[in-house]
């Protein structure tokens, strides 16, 4: 029997099984594919990992900028990580890795099993669904219409990308709001050579089709005389994914409902949190799997957690009642917050008084529509 069985082999699953492997415990990761490339472009602040080693770090932009209907350059430093390099620092400890489709699992108090879609069942004492929003082990994927950010894509030579933004080789364009669609522009830089041109929607339920964004991308490449051709991305992120409740399974990354409500980023909230979640699972481990579980689920889930995360909630709701000006208005007010109110709303967990105190300053400097929006009137 394995101490640590991980459902899931994304940036999360690794970054958890290598916590606990480094924790003593026995860990097993399970995937369909685990050595398999991750194709999507990361992002993160800086100040969210202070520390992160230099080949885990593909783009360390000079310059982070952000449009409402104005400029504005923001403090913050934002980086892109690099899939590779995260992938070999994640998996350095002694992992067992197991390839196979997860498809259930039978618990019991001494323990649980996990069946595989070929009938091959593995014992472990404690199960992690790190599956993602399909959450295989703990509740199955959200019902009904969900509130989405969806995005689609194209990376561009760096050369091409200037004739939208001048010096994009070394400027990230957090968001662009200025031509007035529903939608935001997102560029990037990939530290290559080539810069991510994104067309985005924030949040919407159900999501903006992908095709949509993407017609509305070609367009706006069109209208700078450029062709629309490249490496696509694809984005759709769930951004109200259940909190978990009770059980026997110890979810963790997107399927614990870390995908934070109003941003749709996760994976450097995961990367902070794994070791924290091995810590207390470690600790309580020798008083059998069911404290175990009740530890991890503990970490994961503070009272100041959970408080935060329905303000953000509420985030979300204001964001999907405004109209594409008011929202270009909105992250005007959002942009001209001090740094660290601003670091509080995007990146402050279970910082409750640094959460409320962003969006009481908000609320106060907004104008009549915008206000009415954020108290839920209109």
């Amino acid at each position: 029997m394995t101490d640590v069985l991980i459902a899931g082999g994304g940036p999360a699953g690794w970054a958890l099984a290598r916590a606990c492997a480094r924790r003593g415990l026995a860990t097993t990761l399970v995937d369909p594919a685990p050595l398999a490339p991750w194709r999507s472009t990361y992002g993160l602040w800086a100040d969210e990992l202070p520390g992160l080693p230099s080949p885990v770090i593909a783009s360390a932009p000079g310059e982070t900028v952000a449009f409402g209907t104005r400029e504005h350059r923001l403090a913050r430093r934002y980086l892109v990580l690099d899939n590779e390099g995260l992938r070999t620092l994640l998996t350095t400890a002694p992992v067992t890795v197991v390839t196979g489709r997860v498809a259930g699992a039978e618990h019991g108090r001494h323990g649980s099993t996990v069946v595989l879609a070929d009938d091959r069942r593995l014992a472990a004492a404690v199960v992690i669904d790190a599956s993602g929003a399909h959450r295989v082990l703990s509740g199955g994927p959200p019902r009904g219409h969900r509130a989405e950010q969806t995005a689609y894509g194209l990376v561009l030579p760096a050369a091409e990308a200037d004739r939208l933004v001048p010096g994009a080789a070394d400027t990230a364009v957090f968001m662009d709001w200025r031509e007035g669609a529903p939608s935001f522009r997102y560029l990037l830089p990939l530290g290559d050579g080539s810069v991510l041109v994104e067309e985005t929607c924030l949040a919407r339920r159900p999501g903006v089709p992908v095709g949509e964004l993407a017609a509305r991308l070609r367009t706006r490449l069109a209208a700078a005389g450029l062709r629309a051709r490249g490496r696509e991305e694809r984005v759709r992120i769930v951004l109200d994914v259940p909190l978990p409740g009770r059980g026997a399974v110890v979810p963790f990354g997107v399927a614990a409902g870390l995908v934070h409500p109003a941003t749709g980023y996760s994976v450097a909230t995961a990367l902070r949190l794994a070791p924290r979640v091995a810590a207390a699972l470690a600790g309580a481990f020798e008083a059998g799997p069911e404290a175990a579980v009740r530890a991890a689920r503990r970490t994961l889930w503070t009272a100041e957690a959970r408080a935060v995360h329905s303000l953000r909630r509420y985030g979300l709701r204001a964001l999907r009642r405004m109209s594409p000006g008011e929202l270009a208005e909105f992250f005007d007010l959002f942009f001209g917050l001090p740094g660290d109110l601003q670091r509080a709303y995007t990146s402050g967990r279970e910082d409750l008084p640094g959460t409320a105190a962003a969006m009481t300053r908000l609320f106060r400097a907004a104008p009549p529509p915008i206000r009415a929006r954020l108290a839920g009137r209109r």
